[in-house]
């Protein structure tokens, strides 16, 4: 078993990443916390964490880069410990029609949202191993359940991730590792902001609970699956969604 609970969020300089790694600070662990470009966010966020009680680092990978993930994780190691808990949350995005979709920005979101979420495990994994114990939790979509029309290549991304993180439950049971997914709905979100006003209002008025998931909503969840109340859960995609894919 691990002497200290120490997570490892991806993407938490903002948005969800930043509410999941304030909710499993709040929750006992130490939290890394991983950005690509917001480092002033990323700094602030872990001093944050410091205050809450917690031990936090920033650390800078874009997880495209399986270099630059493999150094990180040295770096939480080294100033952290092992890594008991991941979460891949760090993703790319892009609304539009499938045959204006170009090969650079099908290959970002595969190099961000699978290739990034691949890099994380194969770094941290050969620790848990050792261990036999740690947390895995992926950050999917909805639209990777549900399918979204000009989200094709979002949506292939975080198929991806749903039949690696049931896959790979299996494969790491034995082991006494589990891996499961959150998959977020409509979420408030400068993400979904983007797409303008009446389609927010179109995906509000399609969510039977009337309203927008918040990053607080994915963040709970999260915390759901990371502590021993979920111990015999794995291979799970718990949708955060107010009921969209009902």
């Amino acid at each position: 078993m691990f002497a200290n609970q120490i997570a490892l969020v991806t993407g938490a300089g903002r948005g969800i990443g930043r509410a999941i790694a304030l909710k499993l600070a709040a929750a006992g662990f130490d939290v890394a916390v991983n950005y690509c470009h917001s480092a002033a966010e990323a700094e602030e966020l872990a001093a944050r964490i410091v205050i809450l009680g917690r031990r936090a680092v920033a650390v800078q990978a874009d997880v495209a880069d399986g270099d630059a993930v493999r150094a990180m994780v040295a770096e939480v190691e080294d100033r952290l410990g092992p890594v008991s808990l991941l979460v891949n949350n760090a993703g790319v995005s892009w609304t539009g029609l499938f045959q204006d979709t170009d090969e650079a920005v099908w290959r970002r979101l595969f190099s961000v949202n699978v290739d990034g979420a691949y890099h994380c495990i194969q770094a941290v994994l050969p620790r848990m191993l050792r261990e036999k114990d740690g947390s895995i939790i992926n950050i999917s979509s909805i639209w990777g359940l549900h399918g979204a029309s000009c989200e094709v290549a979002y949506a292939a991304t975080k198929s991806a991730l749903e039949g690696m993180t049931r896959s790979l439950a299996a494969e790491l049971a034995p082991s006494g590792i589990r891996v499961n997914a959150v998959a977020p709905g409509c979420i408030d979100s400068d993400m979904l902001r983007a797409l303008g006003e009446e389609t927010v209002a179109s995906l509000t008025e399609e969510t039977p609970m009337g309203r927008l998931g918040t990053a607080e909503d994915v963040a709970k969840a999260v915390r759901f699956l990371a502590l021993p109340d979920a111990s015999f859960i794995t291979g799970q995609i718990l949708t955060a969604d107010g009921g969209f894919t009902l």
